[in-house]
């Protein structure tokens, strides 16, 4: 019984070893969040790193950063090579791969995004050198872009993983921040009348309290950025989207 018992283990553990394996794209880790995937602030604006990427599309524009970066630390520790396909974005996970069309001439590359920026308005992707040269930005400096996420990629594999739905959750723009709590609590009153949902949020900075000041309630990523261009446009420029809980 015990020689038999073994024999069919052995055909099992043979029999697995011969079948195919399914592919099986890597994905950021569920827990233990890293510090590049928690909020972080430059210049004064706070950033909400993105948990999910499906889904998610955008147009702006694209400038690139070369030599003076390169073999420099990226925000997810890797040594930035300026002649690899990579790129820097403010909030889309790290390590998901991106299709970057440029608008004026057509040309299209997928590029891995390992870092964060670029950090000047209007500016939506930061490429590096090469994937600038692909798609003809190198010269000009900038372009008008849009960009798709595609997803996580295993080695070698030509293959991107969906996840959750990237554009539904519940989102609020970020339209001013005072250290003076009464007057961002008059702007929370008087968005509150306009547009009938505002919070003010309290936040230290290096010992310092600010005082946010939320407005309008979506329940659509895209429904916040379409909002947040119209704060922009009407008075409040420092204007971005958040997450809320």
């Amino acid at each position: 019984m015990m020689k038999r018992s073994i024999l069919v283990l052995c055909c099992l553990l043979l029999a697995s070893s011969c079948a195919p394996k399914k592919f099986t794209a890597t994905k950021p880790p569920a827990s233990g969040q890293k510090a590049y995937q928690r909020p972080y602030t430059v210049l004064g604006q706070r950033y909400e790193p993105l948990q999910t990427h499906a889904g998610f599309v955008q147009s702006g524009i694209a400038s690139w950063y070369g030599p003076d970066f390169h073999g420099k630390k990226t925000s997810n520790g890797e040594t930035y090579d300026m002649h690899a396909m990579t790129a820097a974005h403010k909030t889309l996970p790290l390590g998901v791969f991106v299709r970057v069309q440029n608008r004026e001439n057509g040309r299209e590359a997928v590029v891995r995004v390992n870092d964060r920026g670029p950090f000047v308005k209007g500016r939506v992707i930061d490429l590096s050198y090469s994937a600038a040269k692909t798609l003809g930005v190198d010269i000009a400096g900038t372009a008008p872009v849009r960009i798709e996420a595609l997803g996580y990629r295993g080695s070698g594999a030509d293959h991107y993983s969906a996840i959750e739905n990237y554009d539904a959750g519940n989102y609020t723009v970020q339209i001013g921040s005072f250290k003076e709590y009464g007057n961002a609590e008059r702007l929370s009153g008087e968005m509150k009348r306009t547009v009938g949902f505002s919070e003010i949020h309290l936040t230290n900075i290096n010992g310092e309290i600010f005082h946010r000041v939320y407005a309008g309630k979506y329940t659509s990523l895209r429904a916040a950025e379409d909002a947040e261009r119209e704060f922009s446009e009407h008075g409040y420029p420092g204007s971005f989207t958040v997450s809320l809980e």
